[in-house]
């Protein structure tokens, strides 16, 4: 379980991220002052910071500049400047990432479990559910041995399943996390390739049920590792 410290000084807004990180099994931490901010980051507790720019006391802009003298933590800038200059100096200051507000509560899920991904800097070779396995160095999927020959969404798709075994994906989850892109309203893509994989891991092994419906919700791996 990762370690969130959200700072932000809007209780209500920081509330809100704090609800959006801990349904999805994240533990979350507040604080609403850039000072008690700057005390906390100095713990070194965290897995990730969400940080907003606009703070009492210290400023979001110095209290990142002073966070990437000591720690490489990845931080997440969640702001209402749209501007595009404020953007990239952020960047370019030691951001990983920056999320305008009003935010999309599955975007900001989709870029925290990214930011957490590229910072672990590596992901098993070998990811398995029961007796599917999904080598990540060779992109081979085999069930019991034989292989499942997929496609590279579907790839994508099974990989996030498995790297995240207790999760459940929204489709606007799943849809922001494989295609890198606002999620469109639209269910049946994903519903399209949800159904080709099971398909796909059906013909191989018809006896076992490797993605589960969770029906107006989404979808979730159905087998533990």
């Amino acid at each position: 379980m990762a370690d969130i410290l959200v700072v932000e000084d809007d209780r209500e807004i920081n509330r809100l991220l704090c609800s959006i990180l801990e349904e999805n099994h994240y533990r979350c931490f507040s604080e609403y002052t850039g000072k008690s901010a700057y005390e906390a980051m100095k713990s070194g507790r965290f897995d990730l910071v969400l940080l907003d720019l606009m703070l009492p006391g210290i400023s979001g802009e110095t209290l990142l500049k002073e966070y990437r003298r000591f720690s490489g933590t990845p931080v997440i800038i969640i702001s209402a400047k749209e501007e595009t200059a404020v953007k990239v100096d952020m960047l370019h200051t030691g951001a990983d990432d920056y999320i305008t507000k009003p935010f999309d509560n599955d975007e900001v899920l989709a870029r925290v479990e990214s930011s957490l991904r590229r910072s672990r800097g590596y992901a098993p070779a070998n990811l398995m559910a029961g007796p599917l396995k999904l080598n990540t160095e060779t992109n081979l999927c085999t069930v019991s041995g034989r292989p499942v020959p997929l496609t590279g969404t579907e790839m994508k798709i099974l990989r996030l399943l498995l790297e995240n075994p207790q999760k459940l994906f929204t489709k606007a989850n799943l849809f922001t996390s494989v295609w890198g892109e606002p999620y469109a309203y639209d269910d049946n893509v994903v519903n399209t390739h949800i159904s080709n994989l099971r398909r796909k891991l059906k013909a191989v092994c018809p006896e076992r049920e490797f993605i589960e419906t969770v029906w107006g919700i989404g979808y979730k791996l159905a087998v533990r590792p």
